[in-house]
């Protein structure tokens, strides 16, 4: 009984510290930049590496030619690419994260708590 509540006692240690980790993570990913277009560049995106939307630019051309269909399609291509590079910048940094940790299945828990592609 003793052994078990010294490996509870243990995995809320590292419970306290992947709390830290956590928020730092965010802190520098929240930092980080990724970038994507569609159409060749007719529409850009740029995202953090929390995935939150920064930047999104329509070339004029589209505009001025009413090219709403056109627009309408290249918006939510540009969007989605750039969200799977979001995505990517959070899986390295949760390798990063989970490093040195001893819990059997952490990755894979971390990996669908924070939404990144393979746990979705």
């Amino acid at each position: 009984m003793l052994k078990g509540l010294a490996y509870i006692g243990a995995i809320m240690k590292q419970a306290q510290q992947m709390g830290g980790k956590v928020e730092e993570m965010n802190a520098q990913l929240r930092q980080q930049r990724a970038k994507a277009n569609a159409g060749g560049g007719m529409v850009e995106v740029e995202v953090n590496g929390l995935g939150e939307v920064l930047s999104l630019t329509i070339d004029p051309t589209l505009i001025e030619n009413k090219e709403r269909d056109m627009i309408e399609d290249l918006i939510p291509a540009a969007v989605n690419q750039a969200i799977k590079k979001s995505h990517e910048l959070r899986a390295e940094a949760m390798k990063g994260l989970t490093a040195g940790f001893d819990l059997p299945g952490l990755d894979d828990a971390l990996a669908k708590f924070s939404g990144s592609p393979d746990g979705q």
